[in-house]
Formats: structure tokens, sequence, C-alpha cells
């Protein structure tokens, strides 16, 4: 009872010690995750949230440069310029954006595809540089930690978690870190936090120079598409980001009393896209074909992931595709050939070392196979590559 009536004390002390005036809003809120507290976590999540997304598009790296630079360019207009931000594009089909706290913010190539114009991609992007300037995932977990456990309890849970030197526990801890990671890209954010993001993204929007009408289409193309029930879209953008005809109708009152006539710049966004349309057809017949291996259809699964290699032959993901093939076809010196391939390509993506690692395991090849699952596991921790570590000990 004596411990019960110690963490209510606690909750309470941190409740009327750590109320602090939000930098965006200026209202005063809770806060126990600091500054710095909020850089270090996305600094240390950031390589597993793109790992988990099928790491960065690497065929054009004209756009990724081209999306850090429009990020970059709205990030200064921000109410928190001095965070440390970052902008990826990532080799996903899935329309999907996404911010760790601290400004580390990811656009999936999958959305970019669908934007019209850069004033589009700039409303998209101030909308998650206001998450995170906002600190609305910091405030998600602030929320989360005092509901499960308490600060204190996460503390020492977290400490001791520090100090073990169980092998096992290592293990455990890096799976955790990785799961924190999806934890934060996958947060579902609140009605008041999108629109905020929605309403100072805008802001951030005209201060950089494009139309805040961009933000009113963007908000209403998505509702139809919501409507519609697209599947891509609802397990996407749509899952932590849900639009609204409330959002669209504050936006569109929000446009109206905003500067008029600044630039959309459709035609310079059509061409820096330009690659990414062109290569549409090979990822839509990489997405079949992922499905079709799922559905244990190697024949149909193999064709479609040639055809991806005919038309962009750049892609390490199209390689990868027919290496599990080949390996589900126990088609061993194929599939090898075929993930060094996919490795030559990317060698930054961990899926492409720990699949073959489970190959390198299944012929007996150990030091090979640790190596590959040590690789992986830098990349991205997995409970798999963990126990075969294990296994190869």
């Amino acid at each position: 009872m004596k411990r019960i009536y110690q963490f209510f004390f606690i909750i309470i002390l941190l409740t009327f010690s750590a109320c602090a005036q939000n930098p965006v809003t200026g209202r005063h809120e809770l806060q126990f995750v600091s500054a710095d507290k909020e850089i270090k976590m996305g600094q240390e999540n950031y390589l597993y949230g793109q790992q988990a997304s099928g790491g960065q598009y690497r065929v054009d790296p004209k756009l990724s440069a081209y999306v850090q630079k429009i990020g970059q360019k709205l990030a200064k207009q921000s109410d928190r310029p001095d965070l440390p931000y970052e902008f990826v594009v990532l080799n996903d089909s899935v329309p999907n954006a996404w911010a760790l706290p601290g400004g580390k913010i990811a656009v999936n190539r999958g959305l970019l595809a669908h934007l019209d114009n850069e004033a589009e991609l700039a409303a998209v992007l101030g909308h998650e540089i206001t998450h995170a300037a906002a600190r609305h995932g910091a405030k998600a977990m602030e929320r989360q930690i005092i509901m499960a456990t308490g600060l204190a309890a996460a503390n020492v849970a977290i400490t001791a978690s520090h100090k073990s030197s169980d092998p096992a526990y290592k293990d455990q801890a890096l799976a955790a870190s990785a799961s924190v990671a999806a934890g934060l890209i996958g947060t579902k954010y609140s009605r008041e936090a999108e629109l905020e993001a929605d309403s100072y993204g805008m802001n951030y929007m005209v201060k950089a120079g494009y139309d805040p009408h961009a933000a009113v289409t963007l908000q209403e193309t998505f509702v139809k598409l919501m409507d519609q029930k697209s599947s891509n879209w609802v397990d996407g953008l749509f899952a932590s980001h849900p639009p609204s005809q409330e959002r669209a109708k504050a936006n569109q009152q929000r446009a109206t009393q905003m500067p008029k006539n600044l630039e959309l710049g459709k035609e310079r966004y059509q061409q820096m896209i330009a690659q990414l349309k062109k290569d549409q057809t090979a990822y839509e017949a990489y997405d079949q074909g992922v499905k079709a291996l799922k559905k244990e259809e190697l024949t149909q699964a193999l064709t479609l992931a040639n055809q991806a290699i005919a038309l962009v032959p750049n892609e390490a993901l199209f390689y990868t595709l027919q290496a599990d093939i080949f390996a589900k076809r126990d088609d061993k010196e194929k599939a090898m050939s075929a993930y060094q391939m996919a490795i030559e390509k990317n060698p930054e993506y961990f899926y492409h070392y720990h699949q073959r690692g489970l190959l390198l395991e299944k012929m007996g090849k150990k030091s090979e196979a640790k190596a590959d699952f040590e690789k992986a596991q830098k990349l991205l921790p997995t409970e798999t590559a963990a126990a075969a570590l294990k296994r190869l000990a």
C-alpha cells in the first residue's frame, strides 16, 4: 500500500512540477520528455523506422534531394526551426508519411506519386513538421507512460535493462527498440492534434511562399479516397492521420483568410516525380508479385518479379523478391545470386541480409549466415534474427 501511495505522489508531483508552455500553440501542458530527449528519441528510432518501411528510395536520388530541400525550406518557417530536421523518401508503395519527435520525417514514394503539385507536398511536410514541433509524438508517449506504468516504473525498467549483461536480455532490448520505433510511426493522432497540424502547417506553407489552398484540395482528395475505402490508403496514411470533412472545412475557412495567388509549383513537381510515375508499372508488378508469393503462387510471382526487373533493373527490392521465390523453390544457387544482386543495389537494407542469412544457415554455412544476421540486426533488430544468432553461437 505504501508503494501505491508513493506512485501516486510521484504522478501528482510530475503534474504540478513539469508544466510548461507548448512551443507552437503556447498552451501550458504537462511535459516530462525534454527537448533533448525528444531529439535523442528521434535519432535513435529514425533508422529503424526507415528500415521497417522498405528502406530509403534509392532509384532516383534527385527526388529524395528535392523532398529534403522542400522540407528544410518549410522547417525554417516553423516555430522550432532549431530542431535537427531530416526528410527522407521511403521505398514503400503504401501512401504514408510520418514524423518522429525531434523532427525526423519520412514520406513514402507511394504518397508522392499521388500528389499533384509542390504546394501539396508542402502541405504534407508542413503537417508532419507541426507534429514534431508541437510535440505531438512526445505528448502521446507521455500519456502512455502515465497510463500504463508511471514514469518511476518506466525509469526503473529502462535502468535495469541498460545494466543487464545477459545477452538474451540485450536481444530483448534491441527488439523493444524496434518496437518503440514502430509505435512512434504508427501513432494515431487525436482530432485536436490533426487540426493543429493542418492549421500551423498551413502557416508554414504561406511563410515559405506556397498557396494554402493546396492543403484544402489535399484534404478533400483524402476524404474522397477514405469514402472509397481504398485499402492502400486505409492501411497507410489514414491509419494514423484520419481525414474528415471537419478538417477539410477548417482548412477551407483558414485558407480564405490567408494570402492568395501564391505558388503551386505543379510543373516543377511533375517533372521531379516523372521517373517515379514512369516506374509505377514496375512497382505494381512487384507488389502483385509479393502477394502471389504469399499465396504460394510461385510461377506467377516469378513472372511478375522478372517483369519488374526488366522495367527498373536498379531496384534492389525486385531482386529480393526474385531471390525469395528461388529460395522457396529450393534453387539455392539462383537465390544466392539474386540476394547478392539486391545487396549490391542497396547495401543498407536489413531484409536482404536477413533473407540471405536464412538461406546460408540452411546451406550449413554458419559463419557467413551469422555475419548476415549481425548486419541485419544492426539495421533493424528482429526476433527471428536474434533467434538465428543464438542457434549459430
